[in-house]
């Protein structure tokens, strides 16, 4: 198993595995709360939130919790901290609490809340886990925000609710809708992938590095093997 650093652990939740621009998870709400930035950066938010929390409690537990109940136990420590995020909103961000509707309670079956609880902090240290809640938030976080500014901007003409001057061009109010938000999320999934992307070349060197016959090979590292 290849250790990683924390910085790279925090980078890769931010870039190479974002969570939704790279893995494309949580995709529903992400369309549906992201007509405006503020909404984007709210759910945002409370996402790295409850990634943090969760990764931390799973990890500091996952010696107690036993194997075949598992998934149950990760589901209610997960539901606990959305319900704490939910009630922080409705104190603090009533405004919020509609907007992003249904979509805040459902953070307890999101996909990349429960992936990083089961595949990172089951497995490894707490301060590791943190550090990963910390960047698959953050990068989830930029992503809404990324794409709700983006959305409002086109849509209505402003970002965070400032009027921003677009010269002739009027603003597209598709944008604002879910044919827009699926629009726009496919350009910026586009973007993303190609600005990641490690080429054929590199994968290619991975599988050679990992070949028995590859001091000999003739195609080594070249992209021609068929193995």
């Amino acid at each position: 198993m290849i250790r990683k650093s924390r910085k790279q652990i925090f980078l890769d939740g931010i870039i190479f595995e974002n969570p939704l621009l790279v893995l494309a998870m949580g995709i529903c709400p992400a369309v549906s709360v992201t007509a405006r930035a503020s909404s984007g950066l709210v759910m945002g938010l409370s996402m790295l939130f409850v990634v943090l929390c969760s990764n931390v409690m799973i990890s500091a537990l996952k010696r107690i919790i036993p194997s075949r109940v598992r998934i149950p136990c990760y589901m209610v420590i997960i539901a606990s901290f959305v319900t704490i995020a939910r009630y922080l909103i409705t104190a603090y961000l009533p405004a919020f609490e509609t907007s992003l509707g249904v979509y805040l309670p459902l953070m307890v079956v999101n996909c990349a809340i429960f992936g990083r609880a089961e595949g990172f902090a089951s497995r490894n240290s707490i301060i590791n886990s943190a550090v990963d809640g910390l960047g698959t938030g953050a990068g989830y976080t930029l992503a809404l925000v990324l794409m709700g500014a983006v959305r409002e901007l086109a849509g209505s003409g402003t970002v965070f609710g400032i009027p921003v001057p677009t010269g002739p061009v009027k603003p597209i109010t598709v944008f604002l809708f879910t044919p827009g938000g699926l629009f726009t999320l496919g350009v910026l999934i586009a973007i993303a992938r190609k600005l990641t992307s490690k080429g054929p070349a590199e994968e290619q060197k991975k599988i050679c590095l990992g070949c028995p016959a590859s001091a000999a090979c003739p195609m080594n590292g070249k992209g021609g093997c068929e193995r």
